[in-house]
């Protein structure tokens, strides 16, 4: 009867050992769930602030400005817009 009540509180310690690893790993795991979830919320605020940066930059008035400033371009003159005619593209001029 001692040998099955040693066995009996072996196999309890073990058992016991097990739960506190398992409960410990579950909540190691819960920790970094819970990091990867704070740090995709940040990832995606900064990724919201990075596109409206992006829109910005991308506007009409901010790309012809730096055409202007940057690249010293000039709107052509009413008398040079138009649509070439097929002959006109046939002979590669206007």
């Amino acid at each position: 009867m001692l040998r099955v009540n040693v066995f009996l509180l072996v196999v309890a310690v073990v058992c016991a050992l097990g739960v506190v690893t398992s409960q410990h790993r579950a909540r190691k795991l819960f920790q970094d769930l819970e990091a990867e979830q704070e740090r995709g919320r940040q990832l995606e605020v900064e990724f919201g602030q990075l596109r409206l940066e992006m829109s910005t930059w991308a506007t009409s008035p901010r790309i012809e400005k730096v055409a202007r400033e940057n690249l010293h371009m000039v709107t052509p003159d009413a008398s040079g817009r138009g649509v070439p005619t097929r002959s006109e593209v046939a002979k590669g001029g206007r």
